[in-house]
């Protein structure tokens, strides 16, 4: 660490070196992630898929059944004219979605259960559910 005087302030050079690490660090995170979701099972294109479209305040629709033990993939359709949170807990996904946008959510293979999601930016709007079976 450089220390200027006795302030105690980093010197500037410092602190992008500091920010070029995170950075690096950051994209390294990515390319781990990205790498650990295709090698433990993620789904693929061929893979089981649902859509569940954000309109009129709901979403539609509101329990969506699949199979269980496979991964899937699922595409979030946000139809509204506002911006909505695609959320589930359970499921350890959370999205903000802009109007208009549309997200694939890949998911591993399920256990039998029912997870929910819902809108966390609209609490009045009713939870879905996604259930494997």
């Amino acid at each position: 660490m450089v220390i200027e005087g006795k302030t105690g302030k980093r010197s500037g050079a410092k602190r992008e070196e500091r920010r070029r690490a995170a950075r690096i660090g950051a994209s390294i995170g990515a390319v781990v992630g990205v790498a650990f979701a295709v090698m433990s099972g993620y789904a693929a294109a061929s893979d089981t898929a649902a859509t569940i479209k954000f309109e009129n305040h709901h979403w539609t629709p509101l329990n969506v059944d699949v199979p269980a033990h496979q991964a899937l993939t699922i595409q979030v359709v946000n139809a509204s004219n506002e911006t909505i949170e695609f959320e589930s807990f359970k499921l350890n996904r959370e999205t903000a979605m802009t109007p208009g946008q549309t997200i694939t959510v890949h998911l591993p293979a399920l256990s039998p259960g029912s997870y929910d999601f819902y809108d966390d930016f609209h609490q009045d709007v009713p939870e879905g559910t996604i259930v494997a079976k």
